[in-house]
């Protein structure tokens, strides 16, 4: 998994440049955000199973036919296996978020995803749309507990929705 700051590096080293102002500011950037994102990160961490049973509760509300016979959530194993991606999409969220980086989500989460779901019959939109549900109940969690720093949250979430959203299932 790479950080902003392996990135940053890893950058410049192919190139075989020293460090310019924007890398500096890059870097600088990525220390000045540290505390907020890790305030995030442990609200997540201390909210997790709110969040996840509300943004699940939402889902289905949403789209009731998820649970009904035939739905990719219907049966307690699938209803499981539904409540267990949902948890993966938002820890991984949270380490984005404290590496200020995205590339874990397309190494850990998204390569592969569209195959797995494809082979199961697991419909990409209640998928993206539970994504987008985890976004929301994140952000109003860390209002509720009355920190700001909704802006670092919010772009895990986003690569995640446009990742998935992008792919032709």
């Amino acid at each position: 998994m790479q950080d902003a700051i392996t990135t940053i590096l890893n950058r410049y080293d192919l190139t075989g440049k020293y460090l310019d102002t924007k890398a500096i500011e890059e870097l600088n950037n990525y220390f000045v955000t540290a505390l907020n994102r890790i305030k995030a990160t442990e609200i997540i961490n201390c909210q997790a199973a709110k969040i996840i049973k509300e943004a699940a509760t939402r889902l289905y509300e949403e789209q009731p036919e998820l649970l009904r016979p035939g739905g990719n959530s219907y049966t307690t194993r699938r209803y499981a296996a539904c409540l267990r991606d949902i948890e993966y999409y938002l820890r991984y969220a949270s380490y984005a978020i404290v590496a200020a980086n995205t590339n874990i989500l397309k190494e850990r989460v998204l390569d592969g995803l569209r195959d797995v779901y494809n082979s199961l019959s697991v419909p990409i939109a209640p998928t993206v749309r539970s994504i987008k549900l985890l976004q929301e109940v994140t952000e109003e969690e860390i209002k509720f507990q009355d920190v700001n720093v909704i802006n670092c949250i919010i772009e895990p979430f986003q690569y995640m929705i446009m990742n998935l959203s992008e792919q032709d299932i």
